[in-house]
C-alpha cells in the first residue's frame, strides 16, 4: 500500500486508535504526555500508557515485517538534527502537548487551545519551510 492509500489507512487507524483510547479510559491520545507520564507519571496511571506506547512500537515493527522500509537518509549535519529535535521537544512542553494531541485530538473535540495550537505550528511550520527553501536554498 503506497501514496494516498497509505496515508488514508494510516489516518483512519490514528483516527481509530484515538476514539477508542478516549472511549475506552477517557484519555487523550497525545503522545508527548503519554510518553511523559510513562516516564514521570503517578505509579498507578503508568500501565495504560506503557502499554500503548508498547503497542505503538510492535505495531511498527508488525507493519515492517510486511511493507518494505523506504531507504533512510541523513538531509542534515548530525548536529543540526540534535538542535531540531531538542526544539521540537523544547515546543512540545512550551505548547502543551504534541501535533497529535492537539491536532487529532484537541481539534476533534472543538478545543479552542488546540486551534491556537495547531495554528501556531502550522503557520511556523510553513514558514521555517518557506525560508529553507526559498532564502537559505536547501533543496527538498
Amino acid at each position: 500500500m503506497s501514496g494516498w492509500a497509505g496515508g488514508l489507512a494510516g489516518g483512519a487507524l490514528i483516527g481509530a486508535g484515538a476514539v477508542l483510547l478516549l472511549g475506552s479510559i477517557g484519555r487523550i491520545a497525545g503522545i508527548s504526555g503519554i510518553a511523559s507520564g510513562a516516564i514521570e507519571g503517578a505509579a498507578g496511571d503508568r500501565a495504560w500508557r506503557v502499554a500503548f506506547l508498547a503497542g505503538m512500537m510492535l505495531a511498527g515493527a508488525l507493519v515492517l515485517q510486511f511493507v518494505p522500509a523506504p531507504p533512510r537518509t541523513q538531509t542534515g549535519p548530525a548536529a543540526l538534527l540534535l538542535v531540531a529535535g531538542f526544539l521540537v521537544g523544547f515546543g512540545t512542553r512550551l505548547g502543551n502537548g504534541c501535533t497529535s494531541g492537539h491536532g487529532v485530538c484537541g481539534l476533534a473535540r472543538l478545543s479552542r487551545r488546540s486551534l491556537a495550537a495547531v495554528a501556531t505550528f502550522m503557520g511556523f511550520a510553513m514558514v521555517t519551510t518557506f525560508v529553507m527553501r526559498h532564502v537559505i536554498g536547501v533543496p527538498a
